[in-house]
């Protein structure tokens, strides 16, 4: 009797150690940067983007008609427009000029994206389909992440495979938000 009450404790820290190791591990994980594609075109990556879907920055929460478009500048910068329509597809326009800058030897594929001077926040193009009509992009803090595509919509089908990919990234997929878009509003945004 005396040895199965000595096991008993024992048990059960082995069990929390345990438990305590796997928490340790999966914050760990949650850390580790995000797959980003090997090479990116960026002559080919410019111009519009829809967003299909996000889990949004407090500015994305309402946002319809969201489109993100890119222009290389002159000094290898990135001209980077944002708009969208607030609270309804023909709610007032927000428009956002954040800059992004391409990290030298990532092949294009990691960008630091400012929005106020002089922080840089990730944006990693982790997902770009050969024909460069849809990309995710995502942040090794899982917490913010893009689904986008050249078209205001793309196939159930295709969506599907995207949400997935973006929950084996470590995405609680739940989270994420499509975007309303109006057919019309595409003509609008056609930068290429």
């Amino acid at each position: 009797m005396k040895m199965s009450l000595m096991q008993k404790p024992r048990n059960k820290i082995a069990v929390l150690a345990m438990a305590l190791l796997g928490v340790f591990l999966s914050s760990c994980a949650n850390n580790l940067p995000v797959k980003r594609v090997p090479e990116v075109d960026l002559s080919r990556f410019m111009g519009a983007w829809y967003v299909i879907a996000c889990i949004p920055t407090f500015i994305e929460k309402d946002a319809y008609n969201a489109v993100e478009s890119y222009q290389l500048n002159k000094d290898a910068s990135i001209a980077t427009t944002f708009t969208y329509n607030k609270g309804s597809l023909d709610g007032p326009l927000k428009i956002y000029k954040p800059k992004g800058f391409v990290v030298e030897n990532t092949g294009n594929a990691l960008w630091g994206m400012q929005f106020i001077w002089p922080i840089r926040s990730e944006f990693v193009i982790s997902y770009l389909d050969a024909d460069y009509s849809t990309t995710v992009i995502a942040r090794t803090a899982r917490d913010y992440v893009w689904i986008m595509s050249r078209t205001p919509d793309i196939t159930d089908e295709k969506y599907a495979e995207l949400k997935e990919y973006v929950r084996l990234l470590g995405y609680d997929d739940s989270k994420l938000r499509k975007i309303p878009h109006q057919v019309t509003h595409s003509s609008e945004h056609q930068e290429n």
